[in-house]
């Protein structure tokens, strides 16, 4: 194992695969390390990934990873209102996917374009020289290791220690993250194999919602995210809603996963001297269904682009860096900032009035792609102009959000 390297990625996660793939494109020496003996496992994911994002990422659907293909959601009120969204006429697809092999592939893709990879190795300090980051000190089965690098990628996770070890502001408020916990099943008595399902409902679900993922015929994830604040846990919640719904009573559990969902902002700053956030750690996380997968994919390149330039000026500074947040927060920013407003809106909701809403778009008054759009921070206005009539207290508070 070589001392000297252009880039150290910290994480094999999709966002740091992606990164340690592309870098190795622009013929940066790179190196992926993760703490995980395996890459892909164990999973805390939902496993669905937009078409989109495939597209993205420059890839095609592969069997080895893409499980089910995947062409629209059924919403289902707290009363039982079932909403059926189309997503396959408006050119929104996807597919729930493997998470373990669609790593591996990724690993494997990234392997090949000059990547090398040290697993079971954990990072526990850097090396700094004069206010910049140089390096890192990690731990490899036993073994210390000094691994110097001209620049770190940090794609640890929400709570990226190797951030907070280069000073950046990491930290999550509890009330800014959502608790996960989701059980793969088998036997599963799906609504439709090809359409992902939610359940509201602040019983269901406070601040979240119960989805059913579908993997096959009769195979999903079936999970919970809540309130990482709520006196209950996300698995007492599942546990109950399984229990009174008689469609999983020949369904059986093969899998359990749980993890933490930020549903905030993303960090304050991306960027230090000789080193950068992407994903999770990032928090480039949509803040009302808490998908990231697609964007830490992209951000990969995007950060590629920026480190080369850096690397190739002599200069990893602080402001050389901030190209790459200056660029992602370009693209996205305006999108998640609106994305978040939508979703403080429907938490001041309670199940009355998310009734109401589903009510209008059942009897036809605004259509179900609606929903797609608040997904993207957009809508609001949709549903209010929808809702005036029936619930004029539920419009008034949407213009209030939107003036906001």
């Amino acid at each position: 194992m070589m001392n000297d390297w252009d880039v150290i990625v910290v994480g094999a996660g999709p966002a740091g695969i992606k990164a340690g793939e592309e870098l190795a494109k622009r013929r940066l020496k790179t190196l992926v390390i993760d703490r995980k003996q395996e890459i892909g496992a164990p999973k805390r994911c939902g496993e669905g990934l937009s078409d989109r994002w495939v597209t993205v990422s420059g890839l095609k659907p592969d069997p080895t990873w893409a499980r089910q293909y995947i062409n629209g959601a059924i919403l289902i009120s707290p009363k039982g209102k079932k909403i059926v969204i189309d997503s396959e006429k408006m050119g929104r697809t996807g597919y729930i996917i493997e998470r373990k092999m669609f790593e591996k592939f990724l690993a494997a893709n990234a392997i090949r374009a000059g990547a090398k990879f040290l697993l079971k190795t954990n990072v526990e300090d850097l090396v700094m020289e004069d206010g910049f980051v140089k390096g890192v000190v990690a731990n490899n089965m036993g073994d210390t290791l000094e691994l110097r690098s001209k620049v770190v990628v940090a794609a640890d996770g929400v709570d990226s220690r190797i951030g907070r070890m280069a000073g950046l502001n990491t930290l999550l408020p509890l009330a800014e993250m959502d608790s996960g916990f989701q059980y793969e099943m088998a036997g599963v008595d799906l609504l439709d194999p090809h359409k992902m399902e939610l359940y509201f409902g602040k019983s269901v679900a406070p601040r979240g919602y119960v989805w059913v993922f579908p993997k096959g015929e009769d195979v999903a994830n079936v999970g919970v995210g809540i309130s990482g604040t709520d006196e209950k846990t996300a698995r007492e919640y599942l546990d109950r809603w399984l229990e009174n719904n008689k469609r999983f009573e020949n369904a059986s559990i093969i899998e359990v996963n749980a993890g933490g969902i930020p549903v905030t902002k993303p960090v304050d700053e991306f960027v230090g001297n000789g080193i950068l956030l992407t994903g999770d750690a990032a928090r480039m996380v949509n803040p009302i269904h808490g998908g990231g997968m697609g964007t830490a994919l992209e951000a990969g390149g995007m950060l590629a682009d920026v480190i080369k330039e850096a690397i190739e000026e002599n200069n990893v500074s602080k402001e050389k860096l901030k190209k790459f947040q200056d660029i992602w927060m370009e693209k996205h920013g305006k999108e998640f900032a609106n994305v978040l407003k939508v979703r403080h809106f429907f938490e001041k909701l309670n199940d009355e009035q998310l009734e109401a809403i589903a009510d209008i778009v059942v009897k036809g008054k605004i259509s179900p792609d609606v929903f797609v759009e608040l997904s993207h921070g957009q809508g609001l206005g949709k549903i209010a102009k929808g809702i005036i009539k029936s619930s004029p207290s539920i419009a008034k508070l949407i213009f209030e959000f939107i003036k906001r």
